[in-house]
């Protein structure tokens, strides 16, 4: 099986205590996979001694400053820019790479129309599972996951709905054909997602490698951000987003209703008035979303697809039919 070269790249945010614990383990990993690499930190205007730290402990780390903090899809975006490797691997500093992580993801790279693959995520202790394969399904016109599935099987190639950001590795040129991650979601949420779903509507392969295994810290990362509403009105604010930019013509007019009377209603009645930040700015950045989603239009022309969002919804739940899959209710 043909190995390829791996530019590592991680989005810090006053981590300097989390690279410091797992970014030997990053290294280990890597080398154990013996291809040649880079390592790449994107440093996001953090407040602590992370650069101070990343220049004393790791000169060999390619360094990159945000001189203004501006999220994670920016930051991720400056590190693509700079990869120089076949693959890039999108990880985030609170994760742990388990031994033979790079061992069992090569073949899914023999296929010309892969865009990624993702490990297992399991928690830093025990093995309960954070994230795995995800299958999509539509409430209304609003998608979402489904439920998460894995199989035991060895030979088995699955799809997943999306690519965690916490540990994608994915095809270097189509990353950056594809423009990364869409600055619209900063600071953070839902562009992983985004970024999947654009690549499948190139009809490009989204797939899950459960013999990949990593753990991750839970929250370990966004917890230096501000109040749980404020969260809340982004997470919601970037889902919106997405729909904006992925459903067209009477199926976007009929969601529009839906969120209306389904989220933003209720959510004010019973005094959850963080939804309105999320509704306002999604007509408030009306230009912005047509920006983003007219290179979307551009993509998938030069690609030469008419895939929708529902025709990968059913590819991906056709996918699943008839095998034999250990399902994770959410």
């Amino acid at each position: 099986m043909d190995k390829k070269s791996i530019s590592v790249i991680i989005p810090n945010y006053n981590g300097r205590h989390l690279l410091e614990e797992y970014l030997p383990l990053t290294f280990a990993a890597v080398e154990e996979a013996g291809v040649p690499f880079e390592i790449i930190v994107v440093d996001d205007a953090s407040k602590d001694e992370s650069v101070t730290f990343i220049r004393e402990a790791y000169p060999q780390i390619k360094l990159i400053i945000n001189p203004e903090n501006h999220g994670f899809s920016y930051t991720c975006n400056r590190g693509i820019d700079a990869a120089k490797n076949e693959l890039i691997l999108l990880l985030n500093s609170d994760v742990k790479l388990e031994p033979g992580y790079f061992e069992n993801q090569w073949k899914y790279f023999s296929k010309s129309d892969t865009f990624g693959v993702m490990g297992r995520i399991i928690d830093m202790q025990g093995d309960r599972i954070q994230d795995a394969a995800r299958v999509p399904k539509f409430n209304g016109l609003k998608f979402k996951t489904d439920y998460f599935y894995y199989t035991n099987e060895p030979n088995d190639w699955l799809y997943t709905f999306y690519l965690s950001g916490a540990n994608a590795l994915i095809d270097a040129e189509k990353l950056k054909k594809i423009g990364g991650f869409f600055e619209l979601f900063s600071p953070f949420y839902c562009e992983d997602m985004e970024l999947s779903i654009r690549a499948w509507r190139l009809d490009w392969k989204c797939y899950y490698e459960h013999s990949a295994i990593c753990r991750h810290q839970v929250s370990a990362s966004t917890k230096n951000y501000k109040t749980t509403r404020w969260v809340k009105s982004i997470y919601y604010r970037n889902r919106f987003y997405m729909h904006a930019l992925h459903l067209d013509g009477l199926a976007l007019f009929a969601w529009y209703c839906q969120i209306t009377l389904i989220d933003l209603i209720p959510k004010l009645l019973v005094g959850q008035f963080w939804i309105w930040r999320s509704y306002r700015e999604l007509f408030k950045n009306r230009s912005q979303i047509k920006e983003y989603k007219q290179k979307l239009g551009n993509l998938l022309i030069v690609n030469k697809s008419q895939l929708s969002i529902f025709v990968v919804t059913s590819r991906i739940r056709e996918s699943v039919k008839g095998r034999q899959i250990v399902r994770i209710g959410l």
